[in-house]
């Protein structure tokens, strides 16, 4: 469901040079002998996943999708980046799906709580907390907030129906709290971190409650595990993927901008940074993960990558099937002079586009182009798609010789910020 092409890529090594190194790292992965592996619980997660909790999910999901007009997730990083990156890029933009599905806890602005707290006042709400331990800062500070907030509005009993908390099994402030409140709870299972939770109840829930098919996702999931237990590089694309950004970092190339041709794919995009910045960005190495979304940003940013300093290369993440489509009309005046696309679809027109784009990146430009074409924008798609950066990002980590799972230096800012607030 994903396909690699690599010949705008200027690969000066040969993928299949990297096959035994592969190998080697691909058997750690699936045998749990590679660095970080007790966070490995993602991979054969699309065969372990708990089916009776994955039923409670999508029960929950479907009262309350009748039960309140927004569904606030807080959290942050992994604990919501998955779950905003699925809703807007199967529901788009503008959904008129109910409830509206709203994030907070990823943030100290003083102006964006408060707005946020205005906007809901009058509205039917309830609440998904999502922290494995319960004390992340930013996730905190909001929930105090909404769980203020819901008390006075609903009374403590009926408040707490509106709350699920996903948290660890067993321990944790949130843990601690969910239980002496009754609300339900999810759990974040002790093996996976936060980047790699989204295909866990961490996303699963408000992907659910926002109205998608949580059992195509799985699907794609599954697929995507069938499709990829394989360390052969010729039939594994997130093998080779990995191994192509692996190529063009020793040739210098140490910016990579992930480009998508759908604005709904934006916060996809993000959760992408996430998880490979914090995969591979440690011990000095790792490639830059940035983003940008064309064709608006070839009017910010296109300058540079055509004529800028060759630091980066470009993957694109293309759709070959959008959501929606519409055909451009007709004018009898053409007083715009754009009767010449007049019948022609949109998409078409934004294809067009990409493909000239990438002639004149590539060919004048000279900026490695490497491309990843997924079939459509479904549940089934993303499910696949997830699981697909799964694998490449440990893949990308181990050609590196550093540890996938961990993220040590997030802690310095922690550290300096508790000191300055007096904790």
């Amino acid at each position: 469901m994903i396909t690699l092409n690599t010949q705008h890529a200027f690969l000066k090594e040969e993928i299949k040079s990297y096959q035994e190194e592969v190998r080697k790292h691909h058997e750690n992965l699936m045998n749990k002998k590679g660095v970080g592996n007790d966070f490995t619980g993602w991979v054969e997660w699309p065969n372990t996943y708990d089916k009776e909790e994955f039923q409670k999910i999508q029960e929950v999901a479907n009262q309350w999708k009748t039960k309140c007009d927004v569904l606030l997730v807080c959290g942050i990083g992994g604990s919501y980046l998955g779950a905003r990156a699925a809703i807007e890029m199967m529901n788009g933009l503008f959904s008129k799906k109910q409830p509206e599905i709203l994030f907070i806890g990823n943030t100290f602005s003083s102006t964006y709580i408060k707005q946020l707290l205005d906007y809901i006042k009058d509205k039917e709400v309830c609440v998904n907390v999502i922290s494995k331990s319960g004390t992340t800062t930013e996730t905190a500070l909001a929930f105090r907030f909404l769980k203020q907030f819901m008390e006075e509005k609903y009374g403590k009993a009926e408040a707490a129906k509106r709350i699920v908390a996903t948290t660890d099994k067993a321990r944790g402030t949130l843990k601690a709290m969910a239980d002496k409140e009754g609300y339900t709870t999810f759990v974040i299972p002790d093996d996976i971190g936060g980047r790699f939770s989204v295909i866990t109840p961490v996303g699963l829930f408000p992907i659910a409650v926002a109205g998608i098919d949580i059992e195509a996702l799985m699907k794609g999931v599954q697929k995507a595990y069938q499709d990829m237990d394989t360390s052969d590089l010729d039939k594994n694309p997130a093998y080779a993927y990995a191994v192509c950004r692996r190529i063009l970092q020793n040739q210098g190339k140490d910016t990579e901008m992930l480009v998508s041709y759908e604005p709904q794919m934006a916060m996809l995009a993000e959760w992408w940074k996430q998880l490979f910045a914090e995969s591979e960005g440690k011990d000095g190495k790792g490639v830059l993960p940035c983003s940008a979304n064309f064709s608006t940003d070839l009017h910010s940013l296109g300058q540079f990558i055509q004529e800028g300093k060759k630091v980066l290369f470009e993957t694109l993440l293309l759709v070959e099937k959008p959501m929606l489509d519409l055909t451009f009309p007709k004018d009898e005046t053409d007083a715009d002079q754009m009767n010449y696309l007049a019948g022609k679809s949109v998409d078409w027109v934004n294809k067009m586009a990409c493909q000239g784009t990438l002639e004149a990146h590539v060919e004048t430009g000279k900026v490695p182009n490497l491309i990843l074409t997924m079939p459509d924008m479904s549940a089934e798609s993303f499910g696949y798609m997830c699981y697909f950066f799964f694998r490449a990002c440990a893949m990308t980590c181990y050609l590196l010789d550093i540890n996938p799972f961990n993220q040590p230096g997030v802690e310095v800012y922690k550290k300096n910020m508790f000191r300055l607030l007096g904790k």
